[in-house]
């Protein structure tokens, strides 16, 4: 028993990886994500791609260590996913339903964001650490904890849940979660955008972004590295959210690294110094030496931390 399958299920793709514990992630792929009320034909889906890999490769199921799971929800104390919006679930036991349909256990699962952040613990920017926040920028805002080599999950499966913080209790905009004041509102690539949009209609300052057809976040912070007054200042804004909100969280948990990864987090140091100068405003001075780094693994991050799940169990 060597290899186990990490699986990173999306709304758009599913994420899968054969590992080793020898020589680490042996390939990788994607299939579709199949949506419906409940996981039984995504489950089916998966599968048949680790049979198609398992026959392929010439390894017998009976050398696997197990599969783990990074699901696009929170994950509770009993295993409980509950509700996968973005797919169209309920509350499902999904461990239990794979292992049924997989033919493979242990299945273990957990939030496809603290999973990621796991990924990157153990096998990324956080490898040589004893704990993490990691914050991921894209469609939306996630975060993951790992506290003495352990997710944090907590009772529901909410720790870590960054995004969904209240860092403007005056918005008046609901986030898509329900609440107002997110800071997912801000701070993801939908929100950045929304914010450079707000930023531009109260100014008649000239912007490079006003010649563009559709903004997207990559536009936001490429214009404000070349100096784009309203870019700069939708930049420095989000920034100062993101470092309030990081100085919030390591005030609880305190890790020994602070990781930015997503689609965002391409922007690369120029995000990543204006984010930490941000935090140093916002925290104790002896706290302001805390290490900022980009997440390595990419969008790679859920198929380790869910291929980790497995090997650390073990």
């Amino acid at each position: 028993m060597e290899y186990c399958f990490g699986v990173d299920i999306g709304g758009t793709t599913i994420k899968m990886g054969l590992f080793s514990r020898k020589d680490g992630l042996l390939e990788k792929w994607e299939i579709p994500t199949r949506k419906g009320t409940n996981p039984t034909a995504l489950l089916k889906d998966v599968a048949l791609a680790i049979e198609k890999c398992l026959l392929e490769k010439g390894i017998k199921k009976e050398r696997l260590e197990g599969v783990g799971m990074a699901a696009p929800g929170p994950v509770t104390e009993d295993g409980c996913l509950r509700g996968a919006i973005n797919i169209g679930w309920g509350d499902v036991f999904l461990a239990d339903e794979a292992e049924k349909i997989l033919g493979i256990s242990p299945i273990l699962i957990g939030n496809d964001a603290r999973v990621a952040a796991f990924g990157e613990y153990t096998f990324g920017a956080g490898k040589d650490t004893n704990s993490l926040l990691m914050i991921t920028l894209g469609t939306g805002v996630g975060g993951g904890v790992i506290l003495n080599g352990q997710i944090l999950a907590g009772k529901t499966g909410t720790a870590g849940e960054i995004g969904h913080t209240t860092i403007n209790p005056f918005e008046t905009q609901p986030c898509n979660c329900g609440k107002k004041g997110c800071l997912e509102q801000y701070a993801s690539a939908t929100g950045m955008v929304r914010v450079a949009q707000k930023f531009l209609k109260e100014s008649d300052k000239p912007s490079m972004l006003r010649q563009l057809e559709q903004i997207t976040a990559k536009d936001v912070w490429d214009k404000a590295k070349v100096g784009d007054e309203i870019a700069l200042q939708t930049a420095q804004y989000v920034s100062r959210l993101l470092g309030m909100a990081i100085a919030n969280a390591c005030y609880i948990a305190d890790p020994e690294i602070v990781l930015i990864g997503g689609g965002v987090s391409q922007a690369g140091e120029f995000l990543l110094t204006m984010v930490q100068e941000a935090y140093c405003e916002n925290i104790y001075s002896h706290c302001r030496d805390k290490k900022f780094a980009l997440a390595k693994l990419r969008n790679d991050a859920g198929i380790y931390g869910a291929a980790a799940l497995v090997f650390q169990k073990k």
